[in-house]
């Protein structure tokens, strides 16, 4: 097969560390930007539209997760199959696997748009948004629903773009994708003073942006990799594949999603100043989740090629070196932001009580990072194997029902903000006691054999 692109990485020869580490920094660096303009969105609508508005930006996040991983969790199941068929020089395959991804991508925006456009008023005041608050919370998720097929479609096509060992392509567009929602945001909402539809609009702008650069990317490689509009369409064996390796790690990420909405609901139930202050803490938890994201996806790239080429040894390494990279540099991060909290803190609002909120939750959660690295890492590496159901049980168990129930009984007894933050590690611990106990009983041998799809 022609390769004329030298970003395409084939990760089963060569140093394993080396390619881990390659592949890693760009994601990392591109989680990071993202993270930045996430972050100074919120920034900005919290300096320039009050704190109403940055409540209703900064408890976002859940509820957008909540509607995004599913088909997030689809398009990293394609990658596993893609993967495979890259690292095992199968070029009829790969070609079908992607342009069905690709359809499948499409089916699954338009599917958001719809979903997210009719159902956030009623998930709203599910989650018990106070009153003061809800009319911008809609306002804000219409607008960013609206612009849904832009997000998925990004997802998919540098799901494809890494699955093939190309990391770096996707953080040059989404660099440029940040910068532009930054300046959209100053214009926007410091200039117009358009608030939360300013900053809703801004990122929707910049998320399309990335998706038809990532497109017009694939469009321009050459041999089984090349993505052509008119081939895009499902193949039944391929979209079976998929969907078996993505609907579990789609229901797994909407398990995450929806336990984190149940807490949201909770912390509505504290008034606008815990909203804030909760959301500006997870915004700033957001950066821990960089390394776990970058090792995360480097592991299920890494993996895939290596088992697609029979390398299980070269498979195991690699998924070993990964998790205790992530672990490490998460839990850095972690001691980091809890020294820095009220600083961090005080950059989205300056309100005392706000701060005293985001630093409390910072400083019951950030030493625990560790615990969380090594669920994500994991879970990686169960994907990368073929044995996405165990992630999705275990996320279901740990970080669903017990979560939930934790969080539902002490509540009735102790009505503090601390139930909620210590749910976290101490759902974080046990998914933990699971996974190292499944990963020791990976067989590797097996997992690289041709039968396992």
């Amino acid at each position: 097969m022609r390769r004329s692109t030298s970003r395409m990485v084939d990760m089963t020869e060569g140093p394993i560390v080396r390619h881990m580490v390659s592949f890693a920094i760009p994601v990392l660096l591109g989680n990071l930007f993202q993270q930045f303009y996430n972050t100074f969105d919120s920034i900005v609508v919290g300096r320039f539209a009050g704190k109403e508005a940055l409540a209703a930006v900064a408890s976002s996040g859940n509820l957008i997760f909540m509607m995004n991983a599913f088909f997030i969790g689809l398009t990293m199941g394609a990658g596993v199959i893609i993967s495979r068929w890259f690292g095992g020089k199968d070029d009829e395959r790969l070609e079908a696997a992607i342009h069905t991804d690709a359809a499948f991508g499409c089916l699954c925006g338009v599917l958001l748009t719809v979903v997210g456009m009719l159902f956030t008023p009623q998930i709203l005041r599910w989650m018990r948004t106070p009153e003061n608050v809800l009319p911008l919370s809609i306002l804000y998720f219409r607008i960013f629903f609206a612009g849904s097929l832009g997000s998925v479609l990004y997802n998919t096509f540098t799901g494809i773009l890494r699955a093939i060992g190309d990391s770096r392509t996707p953080l040059l567009f989404l660099i440029f994708a940040s910068l532009t929602n930054i300046a959209l945001d100053l214009v926007f909402v410091g200039v117009f003073h358009w608030g939360v539809a300013g900053a809703a609009g801004a990122t929707v702008i910049s998320q399309v942006l990335s998706a038809v650069l990532c497109a017009r990317r694939l469009m321009l490689l050459e041999g089984a990799c090349r993505l052509n509009l008119r081939r895009i369409r499902f193949d039944k064996i391929q979209l079976r594949l998929i969907t078996n390796q993505g609907i579990p790690t789609g229901l797994q990420n909407s398990i995450i999603a929806i336990a984190n909405v149940v807490v949201q609901s909770n912390v509505n139930t504290f008034g606008d100043n815990v909203m804030a202050g909760h959301g500006a803490y997870s915004k700033v938890e957001g950066f821990a989740f960089l390394p776990i994201t970058a090792f995360s996806m480097a592991m299920t790239t890494f993996i895939g090629q290596n088992l697609g080429a029979g390398k299980h040894e070269r498979a195991r390494k690699g998924g070993r070196f990964g998790v205790l990279s992530a672990m490490v540099l998460a839990e850095g991060i972690g001691v980091l932001i809890y020294l820095l909290a009220p600083y961090a803190v005080a950059l989205f609002n300056d309100d005392p009580e706000v701060i005293a909120v985001g630093v409390r939750a910072a400083r019951t959660e950030a030493l625990f990072y560790f615990a969380l690295a090594m669920a994500h890492g994991i879970s990686a590496v169960m994907r990368g194997v073929g044995k996405a159901r165990i992630p999705m049980y275990t996320m279901l168990g740990c970080w669903c029902v017990l979560r939930v129930a934790y969080i539902t009984v002490m509540m009735q007894h102790f009505r503090s903000m601390m139930v909620i933050f210590t749910a976290y590690p101490l759902t974080w611990m046990c998914s933990c006691v699971v996974f190292v106990i499944c990963y020791l009983r990976i067989d590797w041998v097996k997992a690289a054999r041709p039968t396992l799809y």
